[in-house]
């Protein structure tokens, strides 16, 4: 079954990547061809270049995307104009949008089915108002109570709580991710969705389709049909160049009947337990949230659900409190959030800078991928210049080199500002956590880099003065001494050690 199963992964992928490079080379033959028409070409190319630079000079876009479009066009004149516009031009997102607008306004009016408990926050912790404000009345993410938080550090105190959860599904099960692979963690939780549905459980999965590129057989969403699981894979990659392509559903979310759910950094694969090693020990975090917060996620998934569904699901038969209210004792206020590429609005990035701003002590974050833009950099900066104690750790073990290479070179500038920034030396620190003051958190999906914060889908829970506000911080904590704090003569540089960084700096945005 596994030669079976591994041949048919790469029976797929190797037709994908043969595809694209026919691709690759028709561009290259039509630009370098020896055709009596190939000086006019090249004049028409270097026209359209000119075209695309102003093009994106003037488009509404982040500066570093930019940069990087005009630095590719200055050395490859002929080139790069055609490059842009194959990647941009393929695919028209409008409908993509229209649909997403769409199934929005249709499910906004149910997030707020428990009342609104804005008011009660702005009265006992008026200084984080604008930020819950912005995330209820702009971002259309309201504010809970009646939750209670438990904060998982590991997959291995995550994975046991989850099992126990989807055995007490009484109604439904949701669930959606960014990677999926059989094996000891995920072949259990298949068990038991497959006897759910068996039992007559509304039970869906969502997975991506590029993060299962390498982990799943072409045929796996039929394989759960036939199980009785109901499956959407998420963008089924296509071996054409396209934006879109780039947008990819990183979200991780578990819904139990409304009434409990998960999210965080970790995927349905062995190493998230460390079932296996990749890296040395996998470090990553989960949140549960029981209560009225726990809907909010189920509306999110939902929302995408119906994205790609003719027929829309009656989202207010899913909620559970509809003869009472919810009986949850309140533990802090949760407001669980998503964001996505597909609208203008950077939710998951304006989330992190609200926290780094509103921090008066301290600033504690843990990210795996750590390639930011000036607005991101700025605040960090600026935060740790005004006397918070801004701390980071990332990973010392990588998974993608260049990322890495990257990712350093923006230490000099952060540790020179009085930004402490440590290296998880145990192994690959996949956790994303923001934690300040006592009284302020955020566990998610959402790394500190361009495709996280500008071209992914994905989601998170903040924390107001909940219990799980302190797990996190102890957490982070614990992990200190556990990592190497990078100095200033560490950042140190010649010039070979420099160079590489800083031309991989440029192509930040496409990595």
């Amino acid at each position: 079954m596994k030669k079976k199963f591994g041949w048919a992964v790469f029976r797929r992928r190797a037709l994908v990547i043969l595809l694209l490079l026919s691709q690759i080379g028709f561009l290259i033959f039509l630009i370098i061809g020896s055709s009596m028409s190939f000086q006019y070409i090249s004049w028409g190319l270097n026209v359209l270049s000119i075209i695309v630079s102003v093009h994106v000079l003037n488009k509404k876009d982040k500066a570093a995307y930019k940069l990087t479009w005009i630095f590719l066009i200055m050395m490859f004149p002929i080139f790069g104009g055609i490059m842009y516009v194959v990647f941009y031009f393929q695919s028209n997102p409008r409908k993509l949008r229209r649909l997403t607008k769409q199934t929005i306004d249709q499910s906004r009016p149910f997030f707020s089915l428990s009342g609104n408990s804005l008011p009660s926050l702005a009265a006992s912790l008026p200084e984080y108002f604008p930020q819950a404000y912005y995330l209820q009345e702009y971002a259309d993410f309201p504010i809970y109570t009646h939750t209670r938080t438990e904060y998982f550090p590991s997959g291995e105190a995550f994975f046991p709580r989850l099992l126990e959860e989807l055995e007490k599904a009484e109604r439904y099960i949701f669930m959606e991710f960014f990677i999926l692979r059989e094996g000891v963690m995920l072949d259990p939780i298949l068990s038991i969705l497959e006897k759910k549905a068996a039992g007559g459980l509304d039970v869906r999965i969502i997975y991506d389709d590029l993060g299962c590129f390498l982990s799943l057989p072409p045929d796996f969403s039929q394989r759960l049909e036939q199980r009785g699981i109901k499956c959407l894979v998420f963008s089924p990659f296509k071996p054409i160049f396209s934006s879109l392509q780039n947008n990819r559903d990183h979200r991780k979310i578990i819904s139990i009947d409304g009434k409990t759910a998960f999210t965080g950094g970790m995927n349905l694969a062995d190493e998230y337990i460390n079932a296996i090693e990749r890296f040395g020990y996998w470090k990553d975090a989960a949140i549960l949230i029981t209560g009225e917060a726990a809907w909010s996620l189920t509306l999110i998934f939902l929302q995408m659900w119906n994205l790609k569904r003719k027929k829309v699901d009656a989202y207010g038969s899913f909620y559970p409190w509809q003869n009472g209210p919810c009986p949850v004792e309140s533990d802090g206020f949760v407001q669980p959030y998503a964001d996505s590429p597909i609208d203008d609005e950077n939710v998951g990035e304006h989330v992190y800078i609200q926290i780094i701003n509103s921090a008066r002590n301290y600033v504690y974050i843990n990210t795996p991928y750590l390639v930011v833009d000036d607005n991101l950099l700025s605040a960090l900066t600026l935060a740790a210049k005004s006397g918070v104690d801004v701390r980071i750790i990332t990973p010392h073990r990588w998974d993608k080199w260049m990322v890495a290479i990257c990712s350093r070179s923006y230490y000099r500038q952060l540790v020179s500002a009085g930004v402490r920034v440590y290296e998880y030396t145990s192994g690959f620190n996949h956790s994303k956590t923001f934690v300040s003051d006592d009284r302020v958190a955020t566990v998610g999906t959402t790394n500190l880099d361009f495709r996280s914060l500008y071209l992914h889908f994905e989601c998170g829970v903040r924390l107001y003065n909940s219990q799980a506000v302190r797990a996190v911080k102890e957490d982070f904590l614990k992990t200190v001494p556990l990592s190497h704090e990078i100095t200033l003569a560490e950042c140190a540089r010649n010039v070979f050690q420099k160079i590489i960084p800083d031309i991989l700096r440029i192509f930040a945005p496409l990595m």
